[in-house]
């Protein structure tokens, strides 16, 4: 069946990530729409690889069990592209690309987590 819902369709979907540095160290990562979904790693690189491995796991686990996948909630890809332009001075381009690469991570994943970390705080 060509329309069939099966792993590598849901995991081809835009799920949101949360990412948020844990009070014992290291980072969370959780998937808000995939209820229990979350993972820690000591660095963002290690994040990386285990956010999408629970994700794995949960979509594997509710296929086998037949429970409801529930997909991506409507603002996460259709209101949202996920992509934006954003102009900062050189200076901090310059502290997110050194703090990148010290984690061995993109420029991107670095940014997001910075913003994300600057959100959490806001509320």
């Amino acid at each position: 069946m060509p329309n069939e819902k099966n792993l590598d369709y849901y995991m081809s979907l835009p799920y949101r990530e949360v990412i948020e540095s844990s009070p014992e160290g290291g980072y969370v990562a959780t998937i808000p729409d995939l209820k229990g979904c979350i993972t820690q790693a000591e660095t963002l690189t290690e994040l990386v690889d285990m956010i999408k491995d629970a994700k794995m796991c949960w979509l594997e686990s509710a296929l086998d069990y037949g429970t409801e996948i529930p997909e991506p909630t409507s603002e996460a890809h259709d209101e949202y592209s996920g992509s934006y332009r954003l102009r900062i001075p050189k200076s901090l381009h310059k502290e997110l690309a050194i703090r990148a690469k010290q984690e061995k991570v993109s420029l991107n994943s670095m940014t997001t987590y910075a913003i994300s970390k600057g959100l959490a705080s806001l509320k």
